[in-house]
């Protein structure tokens, strides 16, 4: 039967969890980039929208876009890079196999939560990557 145990911090090991760690931070980069650049990769025509045919209010459509500098395309590479090679190395880490079934989906999770940026301090990158 699993572990009813709560895990804590100091029982998945400090590589395990800084890596973990460090794939949030990649992760929130990542999307906080995205959020910023053009909605096209490549230079695109916009669109126009549709106009109501009763309150006159225009709808959906899209500006031109001017797509993406190449040091965005590069910025966008390395972080979905990163996120790929930490997502890799937390998910075949050799700690998952001292645990069996529900207790490692448990323990998957307890680590997810545990090191979730409201939860965890500020930690050195250099020393999780």
């Amino acid at each position: 039967m699993a572990n009813s145990k709560k895990l804590t911090e100091t029982e998945f090991p400090e590589d395990l969890r800084a890596a973990q760690i460090r794939l949030h931070q990649a992760t929130s980069e990542l999307a906080a980039l995205c959020r910023t650049l053009p909605w096209s990769v490549e230079p695109m025509p916009g669109w126009p929208g549709t106009e109501h045919p009763h309150t006159g209010e225009v709808t959906g459509g899209h500006e031109d876009g001017p797509g993406w500098t190449e040091e965005q395309k590069r910025k966008v590479k390395r972080l979905r890079m990163e996120c790929i090679d930490l997502s890799v190395r937390v998910t075949t880490h050799s700690y998952w196999a001292t645990l069996e079934g529900e207790q490692r989906v448990k323990a998957r999770s307890d680590l997810n939560a545990l090191t979730r940026p409201s939860n965890t301090p500020a930690v050195d990158v250099a020393r999780a990557a």
